[in-house]
């Protein structure tokens, strides 16, 4: 070794202690609606940056697609105060979110940041995102889960770490459903996920719909429609990430969110904006991918205790139940449960089609002796369906089929039983002895 290059050795050594690594700083390049261009610096899918603002302010971005040298970044916020060249700082670390069970109780957004007025909730710091549990360990649905709503009990029984959906148009009660869920749970936890929802709703749902006893074993996430389709994704990826801790220390925690379709609205805002190509009614692949994945958080760990259960409600766009997102949604969820526009119009309430309604686990968690009742009601309820519009005109004539006139003579103790009033809970047990004596009176 020559002289020259111990003494260089020498003084790397000396000054390695002292010396601090340089932060590296990439430049806006561009801003495209509300796609931002940066360059100069490497960045990594889903990293977090600040970008330079006028004023000296920053902004909050994610990395969400690279195009050769540069990466495309969606803002968290609105993007004010930009301009050309502005510095962007990549965040060293990855996402975390802080979770404790200082969230019972708090209103938050996407990013678990108050929005009812209060201090910060503190907490364990963990990863955005967990590996899915593998699903030859998750534990099996074998018990059912009282959500306080008889016609479901009974006729369409959940099970814990199940995951249903609440297909509905606008206006047929499926805020009023989900707040009778809400409170009547037999759940430890719930978390209440309000995604692109009008910012009216989110206050009305957490007065009215919610109230002071579903709020205090609650963690509400809402991000209104007017947030960045970005944060409408976190905050749904947020509700399943808080939903997930608290199921892994051993609670039975009921997870509602309304709703996946705006969830896969905001994924299509943000697919088109980075130039996806549309392949169903405007939906990218990312899309249909991103729902999937989801979803596929909800559900059973891997430990004996605690459990996920989940209701997604899914908005059928002017009742069209073959919308691309009702379809999908229908394919890998465990269950529908259909609110009827025409049952809403006759003051039926909660309005659910019980014959195009089905649980997918009600016979892992049913005895059979409720499977057949369960069974009998929905065939009651079908065949009168099918004969409703003849009945005014004398179209039907008594004698010809015994079933058919059964479903006509027990139709009205039917849909008295179908129906619940907004304040009234009943609890699982009451929903099958109700049920029992549905059928038996038929019986007797």
């Amino acid at each position: 070794m020559s002289q020259l290059e111990h003494r260089l050795l020498q003084a790397r050594a000396a000054l390695s202690d002292e010396l601090s690594i340089g932060q590296v700083y990439g430049r806006l390049l561009k801003v495209t609606g509300t796609v931002l261009e940066v360059s100069g610096c490497r960045l990594v899918l889903g990293q977090r940056c600040q970008i330079e603002t006028e004023g000296g302010g920053e902004l909050e971005a994610e990395v969400v697609a690279l195009d050769r040298e540069q990466a495309l970044l969606l803002p968290l916020t609105a993007a004010r105060g930009l301009f050309t060249g502005a510095r962007v700082r990549p965040c060293p670390d990855g996402a975390r979110l802080s979770l404790s069970s200082m969230l019972l109780g708090r209103i938050v957004d996407g990013l678990l940041r108050p929005l009812d007025g209060q201090p910060a909730p503190t907490g364990l710091p963990v990863p955005w995102h967990v590996p899915i549990p593998n699903p030859l360990l998750r534990r099996r649905v074998r018990e059912p889960l009282d959500v306080g709503v008889r016609a479901i009990n009974a006729l369409l029984t959940p099970g814990k770490g199940q995951r249903l959906g609440l297909f509905a148009g606008p206006g047929v009660g499926k805020s009023v459903l989900l707040g009778m869920m809400a409170r009547y749970t037999c759940a430890d936890v719930v978390v209440v996920g309000l995604i692109g929802e009008r910012g009216r709703e989110v206050r009305e749902f957490i007065d009215d719909c919610l109230g002071e006893a579903g709020r205090a074993k609650a963690v509400v996430i809402a991000a209104p429609a007017d947030q960045s389709p970005l944060l409408r994704v976190r905050a749904a990826e947020a509700c399943h990430r808080v939903a997930e801790h608290f199921r892994d220390q051993g609670k039975d925690v009921l997870l509602l969110m309304d709703s996946l379709t705006r969830f896969v609205q905001a994924r299509r805002e943000i697919g088109l904006a980075v130039g996806e190509p549309p392949v169903a009614r405007g939906y990218p692949p990312s899309a249909f991918s991103a729902l999937t994945e989801l979803v596929e958080r909800a559900g059973n760990g891997e430990q004996e205790r605690g459990s996920l259960t989940a209701f997604y409600t899914v908005l059928a766009e002017g009742d069209d139940q073959q919308d691309p997102v009702a379809d999908a949604a229908r394919a890998i969820l465990d269950g529908h449960v259909v609110l009827s526009r025409q049952l809403a119009e006759q003051g039926h309430y909660p309005a659910i089609d019980i014959g195009a309604s089905i649980s997918r686990v009600m016979s892992k968690v049913g005895s059979p002796e409720h499977l057949a009742q369960a069974v009998r009601c929905k065939r009651w309820f079908s065949l009168y369906q099918q004969v409703r519009e003849l009945l005014p005109l004398g179209g039907i004539q008594a004698g010809k089929s015994a079933e058919t006139d059964e479903a006509i003579a027990c139709y009205p103790a039917l849909q008295q039983f179908l129906q619940q009033q907004e304040q009234e809970a009943i609890s699982f047990e009451q929903s099958l002895q109700q049920l029992a004596e549905l059928t038996g009176a038929r019986d007797a």
